[in-house]
């Protein structure tokens, strides 16, 4: 059973060094959610997106709807909702 376990850890980080990620990170990505897609349309952002592109246009958004410049405090929550969304769905590095 030892053996059994050693031999599975041992596949399990063979398949990282290949992979570049742990074989249960290998899981299809789901269909984009409706919220993802809320949170997209809000950010004013499309496509394949990487972290920068995602804090660019939050900051964007903020800059627009911030209290000081007309806006509401609601909307700056939304806008920081639907970066941490985004951010979440983003393929972790490690």
């Amino acid at each position: 059973m030892i053996k059994l376990l050693w031999l599975l850890a041992l596949g399990c980080v063979v398949w990282r060094m290949v992979a570049g990620r742990w074989p249960w990170q290998m899981r299809k990505a789901a269909p984009p959610s409706f919220e993802a897609a809320r949170a997209r349309a809000l950010l004013g952002i499309d496509g394949d997106v990487d972290r920068r592109r995602i804090l660019e246009a939050h900051r964007r958004r903020v800059a627009q709807v911030h209290p000081d410049r007309g806006g509401s405090s609601e909307q700056v929550h939304e806008a920081n909702a639907a970066r941490d969304l985004l951010l979440s769905q983003l393929p972790s590095d490690g």
